[in-house]
């Protein structure tokens, strides 16, 4: 089996290979997908260079290609038979046979233009596959591969304002805060407002908020005891919504804004729109928390 360093929906996006799995890896995967085999070894400088570029243009593919690479000092018999006779060596498979390939170090541009090639032979749109395998990667914990996958996809669309949000998520997810804010503060004016990048500012501020809420059980037993301490009841809202919790966040600030609107400068109105716009705008939390709010407003 191959080792994994990458995934898009349980697929090995980029591997390392072996004599001995070549053909199930290569010939017969590549009747499934495109398949871009990297011939290297550790002494070739240039191979340091052209590798990672390879793998974050595979991984912005979202799927759509995958690559194997192959050391050619461990497997020196299949470098013999596919007659490599300089490295860093690229052949591209599809349907069981060589389609494409190169020798030597490449710019950006043209692996970029390789790799894109290849993924076209799929089909589909290269950059939304891109953005799904991501935000799947995040999902599951990958979030150095989901980095690198939101961030290649920049470097094909500056101005996407998904990955603009998913390389700060994956960077909070990483506890590199200092990073995430640090892309915040530099958002492109043209994506500045896009609903992706309000979101995750509003996450950041409610996750900075909770940070000084106290814990959820005894913000409870505080507001069970006092219903009109209203900075109890506001500090509880902002710690529920910290753990996910957002349903019951609004509740409590439906609450209070039902019981005292102008309460620390309409506090609770501002926490609410903070969060209905942490989440996406049809999310049937955020439609019926909107609904309640209105007519609390308008009654």
């Amino acid at each position: 089996m191959l080792g994994t360093d990458d995934n898009s929906g349980g697929i090995d996006l980029v591997t390392d290979g072996a004599e001995r799995t070549f053909m199930e890896d290569v010939i017969e995967g590549s009747k499934d997908m495109p398949i871009i085999v990297d011939f290297w070894a550790p002494w070739c400088g240039p191979c340091k260079t052209l590798g990672p570029a390879l793998e974050a243009a595979v991984k912005a593919a979202g799927g759509k290609v995958r690559m194997v690479k192959i050391n050619i000092d461990e497997n020196q018999q299949l470098a013999q038979q596919m007659r490599i006779q300089s490295i860093p060596a690229v052949y591209a498979f599809s349907d069981g046979k060589p389609v494409d390939g190169f020798v030597g170090n490449q710019t950006p541009a043209q692996v970029k233009e390789f790799v894109k090639k290849m993924a076209d032979l799929a089909g589909g749109d290269g950059l939304e596959d891109a953005l799904a395998a991501a935000e799947e990667m995040l999902a599951e914990g990958a979030a150095v591969d989901a980095a690198e996958t939101f961030a290649a996809i920049l470097g094909e669309d500056g101005s996407n304002a998904q990955a603009y949000a998913g390389l700060v998520r994956s960077h909070l997810a990483l506890d590199q805060a200092d990073k995430a804010g640090e892309l915040l503060a530099n958002v492109p004016e043209d994506i500045a407002e896009a609903a992706e990048i309000i979101a995750i500012r509003a996450q950041i501020e409610l996750a900075e908020a909770a940070a000084d809420a106290g814990p959820v059980g005894e913000l409870r037993e505080t507001v069970s005891g006092n219903p009109d301490d209203h900075q109890a009841r506001y500090e509880l809202a902002t710690a529920l919504a910290a753990t996910g919790d957002n349903e019951a966040a609004i509740a409590e600030l439906l609450e209070l804004f039902r019981r005292d609107r102008e309460w620390n400068d309409g506090a609770a109105k501002l926490q609410l729109f903070k969060i209905f716009d942490s989440l996406p705008g049809k999310d049937p939390i955020v439609l019926t928390g909107r609904r309640k709010l209105s007519s609390m407003i308008f009654a």
